[in-house]
């Protein structure tokens, strides 16, 4: 794939496609159009998602109105109580969460939306964006069902980092959350390319091609998306021992949703999976390459060596990486993957400035090369060299990832 080629995918999918719209099926269907311009059969294979229609969110403060974007999922009705910030969710600072409408630095994540509860917290503020943008943009978050699980729903309400500094700055006493919101099961989708082998064994390749609702996604992760189209153009015409699976995951942004629906409708065939290799944002000027392998030791040894070879820097470390490899490695499948890691003033994710103005085409190839090169040797490998076992490190890693178990501090 040339760089022409490249600039054209990432100008036509340069439009935010988040998980079960209209949009992300665009996406999809593109990326199916794509394969098979290359002569390669795919499909598309659905699976349902949690959605939310927003009629009406409000937050006030003290009575004056703060511009706010309701959570989807997190029911509706209206709440009136003291505004508490929790800067820290330890077990003393949740004692000042109880009948009180908290605001918070970080997510809601699943163990603080469940110590939030048993405090006696009736609402959730959060924040994003920075104070030094000029933007004022606030993203619509969702209060995702695996972290519920189950429980009581708070209304929750997202605002502008500048709202937020402004709240504690001025120590506003009281807030009120109004949410009115339709929610209903939809429908995304992954995209499925094949290349058979001379075995039924496969390695599977994964990346996800949704955004989230402030972001176009070419750095998160339409180059992802490319980076596979490269593997399957450059090893399309090629016989491998292994067949090798291209799996462009819908609802990735969403709590890995794609990714854990391809485990779970074709868990009977995990078996024949030799190895997950998981794409998730490459090919940026700046920055350096990773891999992130939730598998046996001897494999980050194994890429060291391959970089070394091949003149191609690169970084691996044994772990979990927060994309659709770790659904992959949860079933028993030895996975891992790689990206490109620019810092915060050369490339960021997850808001308006994740553009295609911050990638370089030629980077994308050459990163796309040594993928290719990795690939390749699996494919071709007489038998994987991978063992299929996880590692108890890497168990217990997931076991935090997954909210099985609490991360020790």
């Amino acid at each position: 794939m040339n760089n022409r080629a490249i600039r054209k995918i990432l100008k036509d999918t340069d439009f935010i496609h988040t998980s079960g719209t209209a949009e992300e099926l665009k996406v999809a269907e593109y990326l199916k159009a794509q394969c098979e311009a290359m002569g390669v059969k795919a499909w598309l294979e659905n699976f349902p998602v949690a959605m939310a229609a927003m009629e009406e969110a409000h937050l006030y403060a003290d009575g004056k109105e703060i511009p706010c974007e309701g959570y989807r999922l997190c029911g509706s009705g209206e709440v009136e109580a003291p505004l508490v910030y929790l800067p820290d969710t330890d077990p003393a600072s949740l004692t000042k969460a109880k009948d009180s409408i908290v605001l918070l630095d970080g997510g809601v994540r699943y163990f603080v939306y469940h110590d939030l509860l048993e405090a006696g917290a009736v609402g959730i503020i959060t924040y994003d964006g920075s104070i030094f943008y000029r933007d004022r943009d606030i993203d619509k978050k969702e209060l995702r069902p695996h972290v519920v699980d189950g429980a009581k729903k708070l209304l929750c309400a997202n605002v502008n980092a500048k709202d937020a500094f402004a709240l504690v700055k001025s120590g506003a006493k009281t807030a009120k959350i109004t949410i009115k919101q339709k929610e209903y099961e939809g429908e995304s989708h992954n995209v499925v390319a094949e290349l058979p082998g001379l075995t039924d064994e496969w390695i599977v390749l994964t990346a996800h091609y949704d955004t989230v609702p402030l972001s176009r996604g070419s750095y998160d992760n339409m180059t992802g998306c490319i980076g596979l189209l490269c593997i399957l153009d450059a090893l399309k015409g090629e016989q491998h021992r292994y067949g090798l699976r291209f799996v462009f995951c819908g609802s990735e942004e969403r709590g890995l949703l794609g990714s854990k629906a391809y485990v779970r409708d074709h868990e009977a065939e995990l078996c024949k999976i030799a190895l997950n290799i998981n794409l998730d944002m490459i090919g940026t000027y700046m920055g350096h390459f990773i891999a992130r392998v939730s598998a046996e030791d001897a494999l980050v040894d194994y890429i060291k060596y391959l970089g070394a070879e091949l003149g191609f820097g690169i970084a691996p470390r044994q772990g979990v990486y927060s994309s659709d490899s770790t659904p992959f490695a949860d079933k028993g499948v030895p996975a891992l993957s790689f990206a490109r890691i620019a810092g915060p003033s050369q490339a960021v994710i997850h808001n308006r400035y994740d553009t295609p103005d911050v990638l370089s085409d030629d980077r994308i190839r050459t990163d796309s090369i040594f993928l290719t090169a990795f690939t390749r040797r699996m494919a071709d490998a007489v038998k994987c060299p991978v063992k299929r076992e996880i590692p108890e490190k890497v168990k217990t890693e997931l076991d935090e990832y997954l909210f099985r178990k609490r991360k020790d501090n």
